[in-house]
């Protein structure tokens, strides 16, 4: 076995920003293996996508260009992928943590019969062996988990490692044919939606979240203004997405998205241990609650301890004046 595979998620010909992660950390995988990395770029009208890779780190590029795998559907890209691993034999895949990068992982380690490690906040090389540090029991504990033996097929979640920097490298990728036709495929993709506006949470380097203190949906408005000032994203808890105040969307947690931003700023949020289930790894939190024992205080670095009404306005002025 041999080389760090690197499962790229693309569309309209850009790479997307957890592949740019995967891609950063896999170059340091591959460097304490002394191997090389390759990328996997599958799509239609994707060589773009692939000498984006190569200059993202990529040693090499293997994929293919097909109209079949145009949507990104795990069906078209799953039989693909296995028979690139079972004729290379990588000796690690590596996956974003979103939704493709999983169903990719979740397809290729079944049928390779390969260890997988889900949600990876961490790792590093011992012994030819990539240890994986991730959270469990709901982020209450850290585990480090590895794969014993054959491929070891990992996903790294979202903002806990650094993108890869582009190195001026190029190359030629190495396509195959693609022997899945439509008519084996079940799935159709239809149309995409877009929704325009705002910026996404799972992309965001700050995040403005409001739980129960809020009050309701006019509770929103204080924080959305704060997150406009800081190009923030807006984040909710699963009470005030219960409640009906805020789409799913915008939920953060064990039952909602997983995020790391740079900061993130908890207003009138309790803390509860699903929500801190979903962000306890940002890297600076500042809580915002009038009550002093909410265990939200007990993750944060800063906590204020106040009315999120009188509180996040004033912040609000204070930014703008020094932005």
């Amino acid at each position: 076995m041999s080389n760090v595979w690197v499962y790229i998620e693309n569309r309209d010909g850009e790479i997307s920003t957890i592949s740019k992660e995967v891609l950063g950390a896999a170059r340091m995988v591959a460097d304490e293996l002394g191997e090389d990395v390759v990328g996997l770029v599958f799509g239609e009208d994707v060589g773009a996508v692939a000498d984006a890779a190569f200059d993202l780190g990529c040693d090499e590029v293997l994929g293919a260009d097909d109209a079949t795998l145009g949507n990104g559907r795990i069906e078209a890209i799953g039989p693909v992928a296995v028979a690139l691993a079972q004729e290379h034999e990588p000796a690690v895949i590596l996956a974003g943590a979103s939704i493709r990068g999983s169903e990719f992982a979740a397809w290729i380690a079944a049928d390779l019969d390969a260890g997988l490690v889900s949600d990876c906040i961490a790792i590093e090389v011992e012994d030819e062996t990539v240890k994986a540090t991730r959270s469990v029991y709901a982020g209450k504990l850290l585990a480090t988990v590895f794969v014993k033996t054959g491929t070891q097929v990992l996903t790294l979640r979202s903002r806990a490692f650094p993108q890869a920097v582009a190195t001026g490298n190029s190359g030629t990728a190495e396509w195959v044919d693609v022997e899945v036709s439509e008519d084996d495929i079940p799935s159709k993709i239809v149309a995409f939606a877009e929704k325009a506006g705002g910026v996404s949470l799972t992309d965001a380097s700050i995040i403005v979240s409001g739980g129960r203190g809020v009050g309701g949906p006019d509770g929103y408005a204080p924080l959305q203004e704060l997150c406009d000032t800081l190009g923030a994203a807006l984040g909710a808890s699963r009470a005030a997405v219960d409640a009906g105040w805020i789409p799913y969307e915008h939920q953060v947690g064990q039952t909602g998205k997983t995020v790391s931003p740079d900061l993130y700023i908890a207003c009138g949020i309790s803390g509860a241990i699903q929500h801190q289930a979903g962000m306890r790894t940002s890297k600076v939190i500042v809580a915002i609650n009038k009550d002093a024992d909410a265990p939200i205080f007990k993750l944060a670095q800063y906590g204020i301890v106040g009315d999120l009404f009188e509180v996040v306005p004033a912040l609000t002025e204070a930014f703008k004046e020094r932005m």
